[in-house]
């Protein structure tokens, strides 16, 4: 039996909306075999450090990420685990008709991870693919809370979504080397 753990964030907006990662963040990442960040990063430290604590990375970049988050992450990014297909991507457009938009734009997709609107979001496309959307660690917006997604993945099957909140503690001293 093969398992795979991922820890899913976006909209980080740092230093805009947080000093830096959330503590919760930082201790999610040791659960995991697998980091995603669905864009809006804002700073580039925020990579840095994501790359440096993570086992795995996957990342693309939002649109409030310039300059250097443009040059070294895609705007769509894809991988596979046990034969499951993912794409990450920020912008999905509106909540209305989001899911079939996504049937037509990503065909051949087991999985959509997408951020841009704080909100967590879990749905499922007409062909059966399944939308995640993290919500943000930092910056809840409209929402009662901060939030991130713990997922996992079990001989090829995403089995298990959680919703975690996020306290806004800060007090997890992070760095890239």
């Amino acid at each position: 039996m093969t398992r795979h753990t991922l820890l899913l964030i976006s909209d980080t907006h740092i230093p805009a909306r947080a000093p830096r990662l959330p503590r919760a963040v930082v201790e999610a990442i040791a659960e995991v075999d697998l980091v995603v960040h669905a864009g809006d990063w804002v700073d580039v430290a925020t990579l840095d450090v994501l790359e440096h604590l993570s086992p795995r990375f996957v990342g693309v970049y939002g649109n409030n990420d310039h300059g250097e988050l443009r040059e070294r992450l895609p705007e769509v990014a894809r991988f596979e685990l046990d034969e499951l297909r993912f794409a990450v991507i920020h912008e999905t457009g509106a909540a209305t008709g989001r899911e079939k938009r996504a049937d037509v734009a990503f065909p051949d997709v087991d999985v959509l991870i997408f951020g841009h609107s704080h909100i967590p979001w879990d749905s499922v496309s007409p062909r059966g693919m399944r939308l995640l959307n993290p919500g943000s660690p930092t910056d809840r917006r409209r929402q009662p809370r901060c939030t991130l997604m713990i997922v996992t993945v079990e001989d090829g099957v995403l089995s298990e979504v959680e919703v975690r909140t996020v306290e806004r503690d800060f007090s997890a001293e992070v760095t890239a080397r």
